[in-house]
């Protein structure tokens, strides 16, 4: 009795139609990707006996585990922080109760007022990220609207025109004129 030879399957194609299925799915797949937080931070610094800051100069912004925010004691909604940080910073009126302004020599201007403003955010650990996120990005915008109105008051240019431009030393100037100061604490248990 021969024994019959089993026949050869050809598998040379198979790689081919393995390659072109791969290259299918990931043309035709969409991926997931995680969005963050785009803000540079500045370097470590060892401070060991970090400056007092006077309570006028402070706006404290609290966020709790229910979402709820406060601005000096004072519940707020998200909308709301823009307008509101913005009028903190600024001052125009001078008021006692807002922070304080100290003529600074800038190099490329010469003095300007600057505020001592800052302000502080802190957040509950069980604070949404959602929200989190909202409240960083309100207080920016009302320090980014400032140096707008500012680089439009000394430069008649806009502050994104600035930065467009490539006109670094303009730019460098109206940050010292409304340096963003955003301090935030480490979460915690916030009632």
């Amino acid at each position: 009795m021969a024994r019959r030879k089993a026949p050869e399957l050809n598998a040379g194609s198979m790689a081919d139609i393995a390659f072109l299925l791969l290259i299918f799915f990931l043309v035709t797949t969409t991926m997931d990707t995680q969005t963050g937080i785009f803000r540079k931070l500045p370097p470590m610094e060892k401070v060991d006996n970090p400056p007092k800051i006077e309570k006028r100069n402070l706006l404290s912004v609290l966020v709790n585990k229910q979402d709820q925010i406060q601005m000096n004691g004072e519940e707020v909604r998200i909308s709301e922080i823009t307008q509101k940080a913005r009028e903190f910073i600024e001052n125009k009126t001078n008021s006692e109760d807002r922070p304080e302004k100290k003529m600074t020599q800038i190099e490329g201007y010469g003095e300007a007022e600057v505020s001592k403003g800052v302000v502080s955010l802190q957040n509950d650990r069980g604070t949404t990220y959602e929200v989190y996120i909202a409240v960083q990005d309100a207080l920016a915008t009302a320090f980014e609207q400032i140096r707008e109105d500012k680089a439009r008051e000394v430069y008649k240019k806009s502050y994104n025109q600035l930065v467009q431009d490539k006109e670094e030393e303009k730019v460098e100037v109206i940050k010292k004129m409304v340096p963003m100061s955003i301090s935030e604490a480490e979460p915690k248990n916030i009632k």
